[in-house]
């Protein structure tokens, strides 16, 4: 996906929508894709990142060329440092949902980063509640994949969260 159609994608792919945490996230998805394409280090992505894509720069006030402005900087490195250093983890989590006959690498690369990035939150203890980090990347997928892939992400993500934080699904005891 070009670089200008995947800066635009915020929640609902509205990008007047300014909410620096989803902003974040779609940073991230960024990020990872580049990281994964270019085989750039993680720390590599996100200096370039906050150098040339995050924050106010002279000149350039929106989503052009790839940047998301209003992006929340430390959330977006914790989770590019996160879904690197904990890819041996995340990606198995990852690939035991997924159906038998579509591994890791037939997914689209897009949908792979971004649950990575999904994955590296929900692995995060102090991170925000299970159902507000599928939200949020689901908002994110919108805005970068067609809806069937949004859909397998979204199973994806359920089951991964699950597995990760069985309390935060737990059925409510009966009185």
């Amino acid at each position: 996906m070009p670089e200008a159609d995947r800066a635009g994608a915020t929640a609902g792919g509205d990008v007047k929508a300014q909410r620096p945490r989803t902003l974040a996230r779609v940073a991230a998805v960024q990020a990872l894709y580049q990281s994964e394409q270019n085989g750039e280090s993680a720390e590599t992505v996100i200096d370039q990142f906050i150098r040339h894509r995050i924050g106010a720069m002279a000149g350039k006030l929106g989503f052009e060329d790839g940047r998301v402005p209003d992006a929340y900087a430390p959330l977006f490195a914790r989770i590019v440092r996160t879904a690197t250093e904990q890819q041996d983890a995340i990606d198995p989590m990852i690939a035991s949902v997924l159906p038998e006959t579509w591994p890791m690498m037939r997914l689209d690369p897009v949908l792979r980063a971004l649950l990575r990035a999904a994955g590296a939150e929900l692995w995060m203890s102090d991170g925000p509640p299970a159902r507000v980090v599928i939200n949020e990347y689901l908002d994110v997928a919108h805005g970068f994949l067609q809806e069937d892939a949004v859909q397998l992400g979204n199973a994806v993500l359920d089951r991964i969260a699950r597995s990760l934080r069985p309390g935060e699904f737990a059925d409510p005891v009966a009185v």
